[in-house]
């Protein structure tokens, strides 16, 4: 996969995940402008804050995970990634975020591996859960690892092929996280583990070198 099929994926898989929080909002405007009960307008102006929220977190995350977040310097203020993952899962309090990272600073690639590896395992928890987010300086190494538990935990096949290697060039869109994931783990010279998922729990790592 060229770099241009690359980037068309990526852009795919935003417009895919904007694409409810946005049209919420169209329909939620539409609605307003027809609507004359005080408390129905009450309640759209409510909905639509919330798809204006939904928005400005996914945006913020994947401007973090995907994007050039957080300047030309080399590392990233790991409160900053805490809250966009917080912001991307927590408003629908179906996943609680548990956030194991004490170092302040992580490298940017580091930190971008380890969003697009938490956002992997988040959506696997599709009737919610607990994500567990750590990672770990030792030495010229960073150790991150993602815990995802749930009652009901599903992992996409194409996406578990990407992760390990497979199915690159035939890959679709909302498999770009597992794809971007890999190419940065394999830049710093270390490569994502993936454990033999169970029904209701799945662990992915990586450890980083230099």
């Amino acid at each position: 996969m060229n770099e241009t099929e690359f980037a068309a994926l990526l852009c795919s898989r935003l417009c895919h995940d904007l694409m409810s929080p946005v049209g919420a909002l169209n329909n939620g405007v539409e609605l307003l402008a027809d609507e004359h009960d005080a408390e129905m307008r009450e309640r759209v102006i409510e909905l639509i804050g919330e798809s204006a929220a939904a928005t400005a977190n996914k945006l913020k995350f994947f401007r973090l995970a995907f994007g050039a977040a957080g300047g030309f310097g080399s590392e990233i203020d790991t409160g900053e990634a805490k809250a966009a993952l917080a912001g991307l899962f927590g408003a629908e309090k179906r996943i609680e975020l548990g956030w194991m990272v004490e170092e302040p600073r992580l490298p940017k690639d580091a930190v971008k591996l380890l969003l697009n590896l938490a956002m992997i395992a988040g959506d696997a928890l599709v009737r919610g859960g607990k994500l567990d987010v750590g990672a770990e300086r030792r030495g010229d190494e960073i150790e991150l690892v993602i815990r995802a538990e749930g009652p009901r935990l599903i992992i996409d096949p194409n996406i578990r092929a990407t992760l390990e290697g497979a199915g690159a060039h035939d890959a679709e869109p909302r498999a770009a996280g597992a794809l971007l994931a890999r190419q940065l783990a394999a830049s710093q010279g270390g490569a994502v583990q993936f454990s033999s998922p169970a029904e209701t729990v799945a662990m992915i790592g990586a450890t980083l070198h230099g």
